[in-house]
């Protein structure tokens, strides 16, 4: 780590850092990340051509979570990612689907190659002095960046109880109200999908898991967050029957002038 330069150097170290981290859970990320509402990809992704399917980008894809959503709606898919667990997982998970080493600062592909990029969960890992500029180069001329990020619903109590557990806001959520995109892009829009995810006991600890602050934790503090949750959750079903997280995917867009 560079002990002169910008104070912003060590706080992006660490985000770097943080979002390595998840390499070493990528199959746990895997199994208990949500996938993403069509609603929400309805509104993100611009008008197919006459003449052939959307070529579109998933910018820091993981393990493929929104790459099987694209997929399933028979767009031309490529991803890329920067960690070779979680491209490990990704290519063993959709072994049809090309995925690529990248960032978001640095895409691997052609100029004006593209119809749009997607990033879920991403955004605020990237510096978007840098990765607007990159994203805008491989898309076409009136290209389509899309932001989205799950967030849980604190609105709901026994969710807000559950986020009272985690040290600050989740990291999913930083910058998802009003992501900062700029040149040479339009105004970023914003639009909110509420959804509900049912789930397990186990599958909530699989999730509680795969964030990247739970990850850093040593052993013994990483046990006593995850017993907490494991309480809620199972006094919650024993109220109700049912456990279901309950979901706002935050989505923002921005297009590239024609």
């Amino acid at each position: 780590m560079s002990h002169h330069g910008s104070s912003a150097e060590p706080a992006r170290d660490r985000a770097a850092e943080r979002a390595r981290s998840f390499g070493a859970v990528a199959d746990v990320y895997d199994r208990a990340r949500p996938s993403y509402p069509d609603e929400a990809l309805d509104w993100l992704l611009p008008v197919a051509p006459a003449d052939r399917p959307l070529r579109v980008v998933d910018l820091g894809a993981g393990t493929g979570k929104l790459t099987r959503s694209l997929v399933a709606r028979g767009l031309d898919v490529v991803a890329v990612e920067p960690t070779p667990g979680m491209r490990e997982t990704f290519s063993r998970v959709l072994p049809d689907v090309e995925v690529l080493d990248g960032t978001g600062e640095s895409i691997p592909l052609a100029d004006g190659s593209v119809d749009a990029v997607l990033m879920a969960q991403a955004w605020h890992w990237v510096d978007p002095d840098t990765a607007a500029p990159e994203v805008a180069r491989v898309l076409r001329p009136g290209g389509r960046l899309g932001l989205l990020w799950n967030v849980r619903d604190a609105g709901v109590e026994w969710i807000a109880r559950l986020d009272r557990l985690l040290p600050g806001p989740g990291e999913e959520q930083l910058g998802s109200l009003a992501p900062r995109v700029g040149p040479p892009f339009g105004p970023v829009e914003r639009y909110d999908v509420r959804w509900s995810d049912p789930v397990s006991v186990e599958s909530l600890l699989d999730l509680t898991r795969s964030r990247s602050w739970v990850i850093a934790l040593d052993d013994a503090r990483r046990e006593e967050v995850l017993a907490d949750v494991r309480a809620q959750a199972e006094e919650r079903l024993r109220r109700t029957g049912t456990l279901a997280l309950e979901y706002v995917t935050r989505c923002s867009r921005a297009t590239l002038p024609a």
